[in-house]
Formats: C-alpha cells, structure tokens, sequence
C-alpha cells in the first residue's frame, strides 16, 4: 500500500473514533477514506465494519467511568445488538441494496429528531422509562442496520437509549458505543469468514480508530451536554440529507 493512502487510512480512523465515541458518526470519516483509497463500495463496507471494532476497544478503555455499575444492563443490550449485527451481515450477504439504500437516510433523520425531542417526549412520557420489549426491539432493529451497513446507526442507537432512560449523555454515549459494538462484532466474525475484507487497510484503519476513540469519552465528559446532543442531530440529518439525494440520483 501507498504511503499516501496509509496515512489517509490512520487519520480516517482517528476521525472515526473521535466522531463515533462521541456522537455515533464513526463511519462518515471511516467509509469515505476506504472508498478514497481505491476500495470497491461492497469491500469496503465491510473492512468497515471490521475496523470499526477497536473503536469499541478505545471507547471501552476511555470510559471506564462511565460504565461502572452498568453490567447487567450491558449484557442484556449487547446480546440483543449481536443477534442483530448477525442478522443484518446476511442480510448484507445475502440482498441487493437498493432499497435499503432509501430507507437509510429516513432512519437516520428519525434519530436525528429523537435526539432533538428527547426533551418533550420525556415529558411526554411522565418520565417513564422505555419498556423492555421495546427497547429490545429497537436495539435489534439498530442492530441490524449496523450489521447491513451502520453509517450513524450509533446516533439511532444514542437516540433511542437517550429516550429510554434518564441518565447524563456521556453515560448514554458510552452504553451506546459498547451495544453497537457487540452488533459490528457478531457481523465482524461472518465478513471475516466469507466476505472481502481489506485486511491492511482494516488494520491501518483500526490503529486510528482505536487512537480517536480512547480520546472520544474524555471530550464528551468536557463539552455541555445540550449544545452537543444537538451538534450531533445537525450532523446526522445533513448525513440523512446527503444520503437520500445519493440515493434519489
């Protein structure tokens, strides 16, 4: 590989960690550096994916406080995503992508207004927590289009835990980074057996990721939870926006 292309690769991964532990966006930096090195969309969808796995190495390492006490429910919402990530690597493996490819861009624009909202529908709701079915559900859909393709399924993910519960952001960012990762990871094992994954430029990709996201938790700790939570909508639904028109062309 080109020196050139390397550190493209590196800087793309420590974007991805940056943007993905901090707001869900991992793939807006990760996918395009892929694609600009020459990776055919397909392969690179899933190098993605299999990079993106240190990502919840780093923000798993950054934000240990965040996670202490959250075991259980840890457990629970991992095994929901995982059977979800695997189910949408065959998906992936198994569909064409048309029209999924205009379902994406509405998902991400719910999510963008579920962050938005978060606020009133609480309120809304009389403070009452998500019920557990639902949540479950929701967390398998996500799951889902994280195995498929996932660009800001963290932000779908961070907007449906941040409705969910009642807790500060920084603690719904991390939990939200560690489901999504047992969701990249169970499709991570099927691409690595059966699909064309770009093992260098994974690994070179991983090295940035795993840099971003170990520094992602300390940032989000330091940045005022409203002005953020709404920084990350305004980016999910230019992403929407930018993806529908790809789509619509």
């Amino acid at each position: 590989m080109q020196p050139g292309n390397a550190v493209l690769l590196v800087a793309g991964g420590v974007g991805a960690g940056l943007t993905g532990s901090m707001a869900g966006l991992a793939s807006l930096a990760s996918y395009p550096a892929l694609l600009a090195v020459g990776i055919p969309p397909i392969a690179a969808n899933v190098t993605n994916t299999v990079a993106l796995l240190s990502n919840t190495v780093g923000t798993a390492a950054g934000a240990r406080r965040e996670l202490r006490g959250h075991r259980r429910r840890l457990i629970r919402l991992c095994a929901v995503a995982a059977v979800g990530g695997l189910a949408g690597a065959v998906l992936l493996l198994a569909t064409p992508t048309s029209a999924f490819e205009h379902i994406v861009p509405v998902l991400i624009a719910l999510g963008a207004a579920l962050l938005v909202l978060r606020d009133p529908l609480r309120r809304w709701a009389g403070h009452r927590t998500m019920s557990p079915p639902l949540l479950a559900t929701a967390v398998f859909l996500i799951g889902i289009y994280g195995g498929y393709f996932g660009a800001a399924a963290g932000v779908l993910m961070l907007a449906v835990l941040s409705v969910a519960a009642t807790e500060p952001l920084p603690v719904t960012n991390a939990v939200k980074s560690i489901a999504l990762g047992a969701a990249n990871l169970s499709a991570a094992v099927i691409y690595a057996v059966i699909a064309p994954v770009e093992w260098p430029a994974a690994a070179l990709l991983a090295a940035g990721c795993l840099l971003g996201s170990w520094t992602g938790p300390a940032l989000v700790r330091r940045t005022p939870e409203r002005p953020l939570r709404f920084a990350i909508a305004v980016a999910a639904l230019g992403l929407a926006i930018y993806l529908w028109r790809k789509a619509a062309g």
